[in-house]
């Protein structure tokens, strides 16, 4: 059985992963060589690749889901939630001032490689997708779970719908958003991206060179 996260970035996708890899699954991420294939068209070999591995999340799984439907009918599927599009939207600006102008991923799926300034266009984009996933499975609600770790939803939900038993455990957020600017003014989010990076380069250096302090005094 394969299980396959088919929720977009910014939805709990990595906390799906750290579950399935906890629970012993050959688990495969966002994977660059793999979301240069999906933008080449060579699905064969994606789903080539997919057969060394058990569960997927992250690009560009998500973006295949009816592919991968096609050739693995014994593969279940989770779609990841926010709690709503507004959410999302605004930890994926997050994301944007932290990470700055995605050209390779977010302008090839969403069409802007920000999000800052398309807020109507991207909030279109998540609910067309989830929207998608859910009338393809429709007539066969077995092979689909919705989870929405933000309202509640438990490592046991995931674990029932896969038919494992697992021991309960307490539920964790992976990839927690950083306390950015999350509005939707691409001045000000670069604005802050300039800040936030610098931020981060100096803190980075400062670490080393506290640790260099205490690898001379030791």
């Amino acid at each position: 059985m394969k299980v396959i996260g088919i929720g977009l970035n910014k939805t709990g996708t990595k906390t799906l992963g750290h579950y399935l890899k906890q629970w012993g699954f050959q688990h495969k991420s966002f994977d660059l060589d793999a979301f240069n294939l999906y933008r080449a068209g060579r699905i064969e070999e994606l789903l080539e690749m997919m057969q060394r591995y058990d569960s997927f999340e992250d690009w560009p799984w998500p973006l295949m889901f009816r592919e991968i439907d096609s050739n693995f009918p014994d593969a279940r599927f989770v779609l990841t939630v926010r709690r709503s599009p507004e959410v999302w939207y605004r930890s994926l600006c997050k994301m944007a001032v932290r990470m700055g102008p995605l050209h390779q991923f977010e302008q090839h799926i969403y069409g802007y490689a920000m999000p800052q300034g398309h807020h109507n266009e991207h909030l279109r984009y998540y609910q067309a997708h989830n929207q998608a996933v859910e009338e393809h499975f429709r007539q066969r609600p077995s092979k689909l779970l919705m989870v929405c770790w933000e309202t509640g939803d438990q490592p046991q939900k995931l674990a029932e719908f896969l038919d494992l038993n697992v021991a309960e455990t307490a539920p964790q957020q992976i990839n927690r958003s950083q306390a950015v600017y999350s509005g939707d003014n691409l001045y000000l989010a670069h604005a802050n991206r300039i800040l936030f990076q610098t931020w981060w380069r100096l803190n980075r250096r400062a670490r080393g060179i506290i640790k260099g302090i205490f690898r001379m005094l030791l």
